[in-house]
Order: C-alpha cells, then structure tokens, then sequence
C-alpha cells in the first residue's frame, strides 16, 4: 500500500472514531454530567437516595420513587428541596453542637435579598420545623424575623445525627403561592440511628393518650380523626393552637417529604379532624401539637400509605454527616418553644 493510500484509510479510520464517539457522547451526555432519570420527579428521586445514603445499607427506599416502577400518586411533596419557586432557604449556621442552640436562618429571593415580607397563615408568617432523619425527633418552632429578614430561634438537639429543616411559608408577594423548602441540618459526633416505631393506633405523652382514626392513602383525600384523653377521659377542652385545635405535620420515611395536613372544623374536643392525601404510597411518621393546660404537647404516629412496607432495622453506629440520620428521643418531648 503506497503513502496516500495509507494516509486516506487511517483518515476514514479516524473519522469513523470520532464520529462513533460524538454519538455516545450525545448519547450519555459529557463525563460527570447527571443522567436523567427514566421516569418520575428528578429532584425527589435524587434526594432519596442521598437520604437512604445517609442511614445506611439496608434502610428502605421511599415509595413512589422510579427505583419502584411507579411515580408518585398523589400531590407534590413539600420540603425536598432547597430551592423553589424562586425562593432559598440558607442557613446561617448548617452545623451545630449538641444541646441547646441557636438557629438562624433567612428566606432569599431570585436575586439573593432576603425576604422580609411573607403572608399570615395558622397565626405565623412562617412554620419552622427541624426533624431528625430517622423521625425519633421532631422541633415545631416559632422563629422570630428580624427587620432584616434573618430569622433566629432557640433549638434543642439532643444528640448528633443528621436533621432537616423545613420552612414553609407564603410570601406577601402578589400571586405568589405556598412553598415549603428543606435544608439539611448536622450535628457532629458520633451516633447510632434508631429503628422508626412501629405503626400503632395510639400514643401516650404527658399522661395523654391520643388515638388515630381513619387512613391515609395516595393519590387520595381522606380523614385522620385524632382522639385526646386524659387519665382515661375524654379531653373536651382543648385550647386553640396556630388558629386550630391541633397542628398535623407528616414526613415520609426515607426521603422525609413533608406534608403540611389542613385541619376541619371543630369543637374543643376530644376529636381533631383533618384532611390529608398522601403525595405516594410509602411509611410516615405523624406529628400531632396539641394545646391543654397551657402547655403544648406532641403525639406521634407511624402510619403506612398504600400497603408499604414496615421500615427496615437500625444500622451500626456510624460516623456522621450532614445528611446522617439523628438520634433516639422519648415520644411527647419533640414541641420547643
């Protein structure tokens, strides 16, 4: 084969190379790049496996996701990501010490500022919840917003693990709608997640036993009916709270989506109603703050949506990190102040 000939098959050869791997590359999309998913919300999908990650080989998958087959079901869950809508959540401080903190935190805009005006809703300009990644803790605090726009509230972590902060909120803005926005919170040192509770019908905090009526399904409005006794007496003067007489919070197990429930109308008790639908099948934990005596209690529940499946065991204590799941805490001391 003489000189040129050899030249024109080693540029066929080179072309044919490159043309080869222009289609791969367009194919895959360059080194590094994220891959899409092949179906359902890309955002939740992400943050679920970072949060089954975070506690560990073996801790279940949250239902719904496309690992599963399936999409979710019901309304978009709240609180999977830090930004939306045009709206951050940034905290000032992601990392705290064990114990008795301070937390600060502001609301930014598309542009950076932070936001100073929000509407009233349930008797607050913000709900500020911090709950830990294996759903044994859980925070409703009232933050108070400087003229600046930073908000600051006193927290009790009790011990290292990974949390999530949640705002959610509705900004002044004209036209502007409800947003709950999530941020992954961390507490230093060394930790053990603890297993979810089991699902039960009942739960005992302070002397109170609260009982769960009702069912919450995908894709599918229904009523939870909560019952306060106390003593083994029904309960028929309960105090309002947040414009209520009960606040009803939902996070999912997995990935902690966060369903903030509506409550009914109502008298003083024994019964609180609401309205909820789960945004997919999958385990939940079920905050519930009620007000008697002056004093705010939580009773918590683990309620399954869709037939999921019980949640899996604890893992081996583990080193933690900003995403890691958080400590044990005895139910009915998860409400500060």
């Amino acid at each position: 084969m003489n000189t040129g000939v050899r030249i024109a098959v080693f540029a066929a050869a080179l072309a044919a190379t490159f043309g080869t791997a222009y289609g791969v590359g367009t194919g895959v999309g360059p080194v590094g790049a994220p891959v899409a998913p092949a179906h359902g919300d890309h955002a939740a999908n992400g943050q679920a496996a970072k949060d089954r990650a975070a506690k560990g080989p073996g801790a279940p998958a949250a239902a719904g996701h496309a690992e599963h087959g399936q999409a979710a079901q019901g309304p978009a869950a709240g609180g999977l990501q830090v930004s939306e809508g045009g709206y951050t959540l940034s905290l000032e401080s992601p990392r705290l010490a064990p114990g008795q903190g301070e937390l600060r935190f502001s609301v930014k805009d598309s542009a950076g500022r932070p936001v100073t005006a929000f509407k009233t809703e349930h008797g607050k300009e913000l709900h500020f919840i911090v709950a830990s990644r294996d759903l044994t803790v859980y925070r409703h605090l009232h933050p108070v917003r400087g003229a600046d726009g930073t908000w600051s509230t006193p927290v009790d972590l009790p011990a290292a693990g990974g949390y999530k902060a949640f705002a959610d909120f509705t900004p002044a803005a004209e036209g502007a709608k409800g947003v709950t926005l999530g941020a992954d919170l961390a507490v230093p040192g060394a930790y053990q997640p603890a297993e979810l509770p089991p699902a039960a019908r009942t739960a005992e905090v302070d002397g109170y036993q609260v009982a769960l009526g009702g069912t919450l399904e995908p894709g599918k409005a229904g009523e939870l009916k909560l019952t306060v006794a106390k003593d083994g007496k029904p309960v028929t003067d309960l105090e309002p709270y947040l414009g209520a007489y009960g606040h009803l919070v939902a996070l999912r197990d997995g990935d902690l989506a966060y369903l903030h429930v509506h409550p009914n109308e109502g008298g003083p008790g024994p019964d609180v109603s609401f309205t909820a639908t789960a945004p997919s099948a999958g385990t939940y934990r079920l905050f519930l703050d009620f007000q008697h005596g002056g004093t705010v209690r939580t009773a918590a529940f683990t309620v399954s949506a869709g037939g999921a499946a019980a949640p899996a065991p604890a893992q081996a204590p583990v080193q933690p990190s900003a995403t890691s799941a958080g400590p044990p805490a005895a139910e009915g001391d998860g409400h500060a102040h």
